[in-house]
């Protein structure tokens, strides 16, 4: 008789398959994957995108106004502004400031928020009590009061903002990291692996962290919108990134004198924030539903 020798599947890679195609059926996420990706495409490839250098000035073309008006023209699609710089060319490369500021403020505060929920809700006591009282006390600081002092205190740069914004929003991670932590630490292959010798680093690394990790990744992509709404409205008020640099709130506040007369200078860059932010969020929101038990296969 022919013995069979069958190798089940590991729980993590079935897991792992369940949600990959739990995504991918959800409509909400795969728009917000798409507009994203588009988003991501149109930055990586600014340089032959952009019909013109996002710098360049010129006095003879100010205010030109966009296609669709009746003044528009073609030469500047989305029209200039009151520096005659391309308005389609600055769109182009804004999308590298946002969504760089956006991912390297969420790889900042999530590797400090991280580290923080996953010792306290792992050991617990002394280390807990400390750490909780470090997520009380930043939840006692107003990010955007305290972002507008350090900022202007320090000068406004991509560098400084990132480095503002990721030491002021890691709270939500060390909280949810703590609570997923405190969820898992007694379970069963978290025993196993105790029981067989595992160094404290290995059993966080590799049992503990990867069963963690789809919290992780929702809590992501919401404090990557919110970083990147943290340093339009820092640039909105002239203390984010410096101009002449390509950034969608900076354009938002350069246009704000033309409120009455050229409003799409407003209503371009705002119209770019909000469909970026919207496609994160539709993002989160589809690995939400995803990674939820009761969707579960």
């Amino acid at each position: 008789m022919t013995s069979l020798n069958l190798a089940l599947p590991q729980p993590g890679t079935v897991r792992r398959k369940g949600f990959i195609g739990r995504a991918l059926a959800n409509p909400v996420f795969l728009f917000g994957a798409v507009l994203l990706g588009l988003i991501v495409a149109m930055a990586a490839l600014a340089p032959l995108l952009a019909p013109y250098n996002p710098l360049a000035q010129n006095m003879l073309t100010r205010t030109v106004s966009p296609f669709w008006m009746s003044d528009g023209n073609w030469a500047h699609p989305l029209g200039t502004d009151g520096l005659g710089r391309d308005y389609l060319s600055r769109i182009i490369y804004g999308a590298r400031i946002s969504l760089l500021i956006g991912v390297f403020t969420v790889i900042c505060s999530g590797i400090i928020g991280t580290v923080m929920g996953v010792l306290a809700g792992y050991f617990g006591g002394k280390i807990d009590l400390v750490i909780n009282f470090l997520i009380m006390t930043r939840l006692t600081l107003p990010v955007v009061m305290v972002a507008l002092a350090v900022v202007a205190l320090f000068g406004g740069s991509l560098i400084v903002v990132v480095l503002v914004l990721g030491l002021l929003l890691w709270d939500r991670f060390a909280v949810v990291m703590r609570s997923a932590v405190m969820q898992i630490r007694n379970q069963e292959y978290i025993q196993a692996a105790q029981s067989m010798g595992y160094s404290t680093p290995k059993l966080l690394f590799k049992e503990l962290l990867p069963n963690i990790f789809d919290r992780l990744a929702v809590i992501a992509t919401f404090e990557m919108a919110h970083a990147i709404l943290l340093e339009a409205s820092l640039s909105f008020l002239g203390l984010g990134v410096q101009p002449p640099t390509p950034s969608w709130g900076l354009m938002v506040a350069e246009g704000r004198q033309y409120l009455l007369f050229d409003s799409w200078l407003i209503l371009i860059p705002g119209a770019a924030i909000c469909v970026l932010v919207l496609a994160i969020n539709m993002i989160g929101d589809g690995l939400r539903d995803a990674l939820a038990p009761e969707n579960r296969n």
